[in-house]
């Protein structure tokens, strides 16, 4: 199979919804601008929905540029194993007086 990663880190998190804000908010006031002069607010929407669509492909795939700080997991602490079913300790079979 196709080993296709589909993680992106906090880092790469934050800089995807910096440059989706930043996308959409010029092509919002290109298309607001562009709309006021042709007088068309439909051509407004227009460039707004292609704005989007750059948007989307630019920040919700986990380009690779987004996974450059990856997190350092800790290591697994090792508890002491629980009791076996099977003994016959009397520990949380207490009575109350």
């Amino acid at each position: 199979m196709l080993e296709i990663p589909t993680h992106m880190d906090f880092v790469g998190q934050g800089k995807a919804e910096r440059w989706s804000r930043l996308i959409i908010t010029f092509f919002g006031v290109v298309g607001l601008i562009y709309g006021a002069i042709v007088q068309q607010f439909s051509q407004t929407v227009y460039i707004l929905g292609v704005g989007f669509l750059l948007s989307s492909l630019i920040t919700i795939p986990p380009w690779p540029f987004y996974r450059n700080n990856p997190l350092k997991w800790q290591k697994p602490v090792i508890t002491d194993p629980k009791p076996q079913s099977g003994d016959s300790s009397d520990e949380g079979k207490k009575k109350k007086k």
